[in-house]
């Protein structure tokens, strides 16, 4: 039998959801904070990235630009910003997956 009539410990769970809470908020800051990057055309066009997504960065070499064809170039920018999105997704689910799913288990919580 749980002493205090069965009822959790409130104020520690409390304590629990606030420090989860605050590692959450570290993880996401961690994430703003941190760069990465994705490439195409055997690194013609790379993309910078924040790890929340935000893109940060853009570099063309000249040998990709072909003013006849720039339909190619776009492409290229197109999958150099999607691959650094996709390594930004993996590192948010390293970083945020078990947060969020501790958090998902407690009550009143939007996740």
């Amino acid at each position: 039998m749980i002493p205090g009539g069965g009822q959790p410990n409130m104020q520690q769970l409390l304590q629990q959801a606030q420090k989860m809470q605050q590692d959450l908020a570290a993880a996401q800051q961690e994430l703003a904070d941190t760069d990465v990057e994705g490439s195409a055309g055997g690194g013609l066009v790379k993309a910078t990235v924040s790890g929340s997504g935000e893109l940060k960065g853009l570099a063309i070499d000249p040998k990709a630009v072909d003013p006849e064809d720039t339909e190619t170039l776009a492409d290229l920018v197109l999958a150099a910003v999607r691959d650094a999105n996709a390594t930004a997704q993996e590192l948010q689910q390293q970083k945020l997956g078990p947060l969020a799913q501790g958090l998902g288990g407690m009550p009143g919580l939007p996740f």
